[in-house]
Parts: C-alpha cells; structure tokens; sequence
C-alpha cells in the first residue's frame, strides 16, 4: 500500500503561519534554509523524517501561484511508473519529476477531479 508521507501548506507570510501553527496545535516548525519550512508534528529523526512508521509530517512553504492550496504527498516505489498510472487513469502531470535536495524526487499530479498531490520517490 502506498503512503502519504506529508503535506505542504502555501503561506504569504512566513513569520506569520509559523506563529500561527505554533500557537494553535504547538508544532515545531524548523528553518531549513530552503523555501520549505518542515512543521514537526511527531518525533523525527535528523533528516526531519517520523520515527514512527506510518507518521506524517508538514511543511509550509512561500505562495507560488495564487490558486495554491494545501496538498498532500505519497511515496512510490518509481515515480515514472506512477507518472503512467496517473496519466492512464485520466489524471495530468503538473510539475514533472524533478530532485528534491539530497532526499529524492518529486512530482506533482492533478486527480481527475483538480487536486494536486506530490509523488515523491526517496534516494
């Protein structure tokens, strides 16, 4: 079965969300130096991945577009062969898959019905 390994939240103001999100369920959101901000929601290891199996985990990170909306990320085995089933089962391919810092790849899909959720494949 695949996961859902994370989500990502658009924000337009940075300081403002992270305050937000602290204050309102007590995550621990980390700069990382990089355009997302990891919310740390369970106990992670160094690399900001859960320790417990099955946990997920949160990152905000700068509006791109103005219909961004939050979204959510589940791991595959092969990005490519997802990429076929999505396109096979009438979804589209927005972002093509592209590396994400040293921890693997990532694309993002449309469903059938305008959802946008990432595929990541992990290094």
């Amino acid at each position: 079965m695949i996961n859902v390994t994370h989500f990502h939240i658009p924000v337009d103001d940075m300081r403002r969300a992270k305050k937000f999100y602290r204050d309102v369920f007590g995550w621990n959101i980390e700069d990382t130096g990089s355009a997302f901000q990891i919310m740390k929601i369970v106990p992670t290891d160094d690399m900001g991945v859960p320790k417990k199996p099955g946990a997920t985990y949160g990152a905000l990170y700068k509006r791109q577009r103005l219909n961004d909306a939050p979204s959510f990320v589940v791991e595959v085995p092969s990005i490519d062969d997802y990429i076929k089933k999505v396109k096979t089962a009438g979804g589209k391919i927005i972002t093509p898959k592209g590396p994400v810092g040293l921890f693997g790849l990532l694309a993002e899909i449309l469903d059938t019905e305008g959802n946008l959720i990432g595929l990541f494949q992990k290094n």
